[in-house]
């Protein structure tokens, strides 16, 4: 199959390296890089199979700009909320892709360890059931591909736990133990959970891998960068110094401020994802731990 990605990120090379294994693939991004098999935007999106990594505060103005549908099959394989408009990637999707032909991806994966040829596990979601289990048949043997049709689900489990992931890096900057550690991310499921039933997303979704699994992963990890974040803000180091550390995009604050949005004007309870958002703002991290530990 002729595959073109989108982004020439760490995700977007991982994903060239795996889907090659199988698959003729080639890949384009914004910035030209001298890498294997990159071509133009207009060859890539000749291409029958496309794997979208854009991240999600670029995406709507990217589509809006550069996409052309020519019943290509298309996988997204980027998480999180848009902040300015509170949209899920599907609603932003819904405008250049029909659903039939759009499908997203998740589960617990680092790039580094996908380009190691390490075990992973992912799921292929998608309301087209046969174009989740086609996508499932591009990826290497090393990557095992299960299918779902909760879309929601997916979205929520991808964007949501870089928040906690972030909450997770501050509890292990301020050497707060494992039991708080424990707790923390044990509440964001439950968190995570509340805010997509709110959704209709599907209860059991938030207990397999794109949800418990990638949390875990995400939230647990120096390799994370949005559990990063988290430890730059117990540091005290604002985000501007932060992302300038980091080099890349950090998907949970833009979702954060989404979610503080979105729980404002709904009047849903999502205490961990109000208090990232605040530490975000400017207040101390010490004194959100005591506000989620005495409200």
């Amino acid at each position: 199959m002729l595959i073109g990605i989108i982004g020439a990120g760490k995700w977007g090379s991982a994903l060239v390296y795996a889907l090659g294994e199988k698959n003729s693939v080639c890949i384009t991004s914004r910035t030209p890089r001298k890498i294997d098999n990159f071509v133009s935007l207009e060859k890539v999106l000749e291409c029958e199979y496309l794997v979208i990594t854009v991240p999600a505060q670029q995406v709507s103005l990217w589509l809006e700009e550069n996409f052309v549908f020519r019943g290509q099959k298309v996988l997204v394989a980027s998480k999180g909320i848009e902040a300015s408009s509170g949209r899920f990637l599907n609603e932003i999707y819904a405008k250049y892709v029909p659903n039939e032909n759009i499908a997203f991806l998740s589960g617990p994966s680092f790039a580094v360890e996908v380009q190691k040829s390490l075990p992973t596990a992912l799921v292929v979601n998608s309301t087209n059931e046969i174009l989740a289990k086609e996508f499932t048949t591009l990826f290497p043997s090393f990557i095992k591909a299960y299918t779902s049709t909760d879309v929601v689900g997916a979205e929520v489990s991808g964007a949501y736990k870089n928040v906690i992931a972030i909450a997770a890096g501050i509890c292990t900057g301020l050497e707060l133990g494992n039991n708080a550690a424990a707790a923390l991310i044990s509440r964001g499921l439950v968190e995570m959970q509340r805010f997509g039933l709110s959704y209709g997303a599907k209860e059991e979704s938030f207990i397999g891998l794109s949800g418990a699994g990638d949390l875990f992963l995400t939230a647990s990890s120096t390799m994370s960068r949005n559990f990063r974040v988290g430890l730059g803000l117990a540091k005290g180091q604002t985000q501007e110094e932060i992302l300038d550390s980091l080099g890349e995009v950090a998907e949970g604050i833009g979702t954060t401020y989404a979610l503080y949005e979105i729980a404002l004007k709904n009047k849903i309870y999502l205490p961990i994802a109000k208090e990232v958002y605040l530490t975000l703002e400017g207040k101390n991290p010490r004194e959100s731990l005591r506000d989620l530990l005495t409200n």
